[in-house]
C-alpha cells in the first residue's frame, strides 16, 4: 500500500505537469516543424530506412545536377560545332561563286574569314575552360589563327594543342557517356582543305586566285568542293550525335526527377506530421497542462500540516 504524504502528493503532481509540458512542446514541434521528428533519433527504428532512402535521394540528385552540367556543355557544344558548319558552308559559297562569276578577286579573303569562324568554333569555351581541348582546358587548342599561320605550319598536327582524353560523363548509375569531341579530330580534314588552298595560292606556279581564273585553277578550285562537302558532311554528322547526346542526357534527367519525386514521397511518409492529429494534440496538451498547474495549486491547501494545527 503506498503511504499519503504530502511529498508525494507533490512529487506526483510535478511529474503530471512536466509531463504535460513536454506532451505540449513535442505537439508544438510538430505543428511549427510539420514534422514527427527533428532528428533521425526522434524516429526509432524508422530511423535506417529514412538514412537508406536519403541517401538514394542524394544519389539521384547528384546525377540530375552532372546531367544539368552535362546538357549545358553539350548545347555549347551545338553552337560551336554549326559555327564550324557555317564557316565550311560559307568557304565552299565562296569557291562555288568563283566558278559561278567567273572572278577570284575576293576569294582569300573570304576564305580568311571563313577560316576564323572555323577557328573559333573549335576555340570555343565554356564555364572558363575550352570545350574541344580534352583534359587541357586552359589552353587554346587551335594555335593559329589566320591563314598565312596555317600554311606556315610543318604540319596540320602541329597546330592543335588539345591532348587525347575525350571528356567522359557518369550520368547514371552504370553509365558513362562520352560527352565531349576533341579539336584535332574536329579541324584536321578542314585545316588540311584550306592549308591545300593556301599553298596554292601562294604559289607563283599556280596563283595567286585573283582575277579571272584559269581552266587549270577552275579544276583545282572545283576538287575543293567535294572535299568542302565531305568536310562539312562529316561535321553535320558529329553535330547530330551530340544533338542525340542531348536527348539522351535529357530523358535520363527526367528519369532521375521521377525516381527522386518518388523517393520524397516516401521519406515525406514517415517524416510529415499529421497537422490534424497535431494540433488536436496541441490543444490536449495545453488543457492537461493547465489542469496539473491548478492540481499543484491546490495542493498547498491539503497539506496534513493544516491538520495539525
Amino acid at each position: 500500500m503506498s503511504r499519503v504524504s504530502t511529498t508525494g502528493n507533490f512529487q506526483s503532481a510535478l511529474l503530471n505537469l512536466m509531463a504535460s509540458q513536454q506532451q505540449q512542446a513535442d505537439a508544438a514541434n510538430r505543428v511549427s516543424t510539420q514534422k514527427n521528428a527533428t532528428d533521425l533519433t526522434g524516429f526509432g527504428r524508422g530511423s535506417e530506412t529514412l538514412t537508406a532512402l536519403k541517401a538514394a535521394s542524394s544519389r539521384v540528385q547528384g546525377f540530375i545536377d552532372t546531367g544539368e552540367v552535362v546538357g549545358a556543355r553539350l548545347e555549347a557544344q551545338d553552337l560551336a560545332l554549326n559555327q564550324m558548319i557555317d564557316g565550311i558552308g560559307g568557304a565552299r559559297e565562296a569557291i562555288g561563286g568563283v566558278l559561278a562569276s567567273d572572278s577570284a578577286g575576293t576569294l582569300m579573303l573570304e576564305l580568311e574569314g571563313q577560316f576564323a569562324s572555323v577557328t573559333g568554333g573549335l576555340n570555343a569555351r565554356h564555364q572558363g575552360g575550352y570545350l574541344f581541348g580534352g583534359a587541357n582546358t586552359t589552353q587554346q587548342p587551335v594555335s593559329v589563327a589566320t591563314l598565312s599561320d596555317l600554311a606556315a605550319a610543318p604540319t596540320v598536327a602541329g597546330t592543335f594543342n588539345n591532348d587525347t582524353i575525350k571528356p567522359v560523363s557518369r550520368v547514371a548509375e552504370n553509365t558513362s557517356i562520352e560527352t565531349g569531341y576533341l579539336a584535332s579530330d574536329l579541324g584536321s580534314t578542314i585545316f588540311q582543305i584550306f592549308k591545300d588552298i593556301k599553298a596554292y595560292n601562294d604559289n607563283p606556279a599556280t596563283g595567286p586566285l585573283t582575277g579571272k581564273p584559269t581552266d587549270a585553277q577552275k579544276a583545282f578550285l572545283t576538287a575543293q568542293l567535294s572535299r568542302l562537302d565531305a568536310a562539312k558532311t562529316a561535321t553535320v554528322d558529329t553535330a547530330s550525335r551530340n544533338g542525340s547526346l542531348q536527348k539522351r542526357v535529357e530523358q535520363i534527367g527526367l528519369s532521375h526527377t521521377g525516381q527522386l519525386t518518388s523517393l520524397d514521397e516516401m521519406v515525406s511518409k514517415r517524416t510529415d506530421a499529421d497537422l490534424a492529429k497535431a494540433v488536436t494534440d496541441l490543444q490536449l496538451s495545453q488543457i492537461a497542462v493547465q489542469a496539473s498547474a491548478q492540481v499543484v495549486s491546490q495542493l498547498r491547501d491539503v497539506s496534513l500540516l493544516n491538520y495539525l494545527r
